[in-house]
């Protein structure tokens, strides 16, 4: 039996991730709404977002291996106050950003990747008040195809 790739196959490995974020983050530096929360960001900041990504679509497991897995995501949102102008925001630079670097354009792939990006800011909206009760150990999620596997002739 074949199995349909991963999302992380379809995108076209960690390379589009990559890419992906590159473009993201420099949207993100030029954008008023969102340069103050990421004024002091990492200089490796957009690749470990690469390597987070890739991980939850399927790929390799690089982000736990480097950077300790969800448990330190998390961290890097808590006590920030994210604010819904803000994750929405995000939501829309990453999916320029998506456009941007040419990740592909199919419903089913777009579909489940905007999955992820809306379920993920929403949780760091939520992880980042300061009043939350935050869920600190987990593993990194694995997003998938959910009920609309790629065409394959």
């Amino acid at each position: 039996m074949v199995h349909p790739p991963t999302l992380y196959e379809w995108a076209g490995g960690t390379d589009a991730f990559v890419r992906l974020c590159d473009a993201f983050y420099r949207r993100v530096v030029a954008d008023d709404l969102l340069a103050p929360l990421f004024a002091h960001m990492d200089p490796e900041h957009a690749r470990y977002v690469a390597l987070w990504l890739a991980e939850v679509f399927g790929g390799p497991a690089a982000y736990s291996q480097e950077r300790g897995g969800y448990p330190t995501m998390v961290r890097r949102h808590v006590g920030k106050a994210i604010t819904e102008p803000q994750r929405r925001r995000w939501v829309n630079l990453m999916m320029d950003a998506a456009d941007e670097v040419d990740l592909p354009a199919d419903p089913e792939f777009r579909s489940a990747f905007a999955s992820y990006i809306e379920w993920g800011t929403r949780l760091a909206v939520q992880n980042s008040q300061p009043d939350a009760d935050v869920v600190r150990e987990a593993p990194v999620p694995r997003w998938g195809w959910g009920v609309a596997p790629p065409y394959q002739p």
